[in-house]
């Protein structure tokens, strides 16, 4: 009974699986029915190496990847938002500090008042550049997603994963009614707490998401499989 060939001649169907018809030494190939010399040199075997497996989309692939450029599209969006409505928070929290220092020390004479817009010019730029830069990374995680790289699934899994740690805190602060900021001084609308927990449950189900795909079938929820051979 003749053996079923690849189309190459490389490989061979045992009834199983296929193997490669070359021999282990690579001096002799399999033809079906015998062994024949090869004349190849014993170090050329390692280029009729059986083929390694490669990692194939399935039914999770193509939604994961949507749901993650979906996400960082409306992180990008939320990024161009924060100068506009912390800018004034950021002007009023120097404004109170300046006044605070008067107040302690009134023998001071107080700070010009092109001292002040100037701070508050600085602190503007510096939510633009954080606006941008988080922007940037937004449009890098798009790409990054629809082309399935490797690299960023790990690196926005563990972002998402600290976004969820977040939530937490942000329905501990939403039960208190205060708004946890870096700084006392700086007072946050109250409707950003709330803007705060509706992005982190969306991000930590995206997290959780991601996380089992990962441990079921890997990156971008990819099986690893045996190359397929006609």
């Amino acid at each position: 009974m003749s053996t079923r060939m690849s189309p190459d001649g490389m490989y061979y169907w045992d009834g199983q699986q296929w193997l490669s018809t070359l021999s282990h030494d690579g001096r002799n190939r399999w033809n079906g029915t015998s062994w024949i010399p090869t004349g190849q040199v014993p170090g050329a075997a390692m280029y009729y190496q059986p083929a390694a497996s490669v990692r194939n989309p399935t039914s999770w692939t193509r939604p994961l990847q949507y749901a993650v450029a979906g996400w960082y599209a409306v992180e990008a969006v939320y990024s161009l938002t924060i100068p506009f409505w912390m800018g004034g928070s950021m002007t009023q929290a120097i404004n109170q500090s300046i006044q605070r220092q008067q107040q302690l020390s009134p023998q001071v004479s107080p700070p010009p008042a092109d001292f002040t817009a100037m701070i508050s010019s600085m602190m503007s730029g510096a939510l633009w550049v954080g606006a941008l830069f988080g922007v940037a990374i937004s449009v890098l995680a798009i790409i990054g997603a629809l082309k399935r790289w490797t690299w960023l699934y790990y690196v926005v899994l563990v972002l998402l994963g600290f976004g969820a740690l977040s939530l937490p805190l942000n329905l501990v602060s939403l039960a208190s009614g205060s708004v946890v900021t870096a700084t006392s001084s700086v007072s946050l609308p109250a409707w950003s707490l709330w803007i705060g927990v509706g992005l982190s449950i969306p991000s930590t189900a995206l997290f959780v998401w991601m996380l089992v795909a990962l441990v079921k079938r890997g990156p971008w929820a990819m099986k690893k499989e045996a190359p397929a051979v006609s």
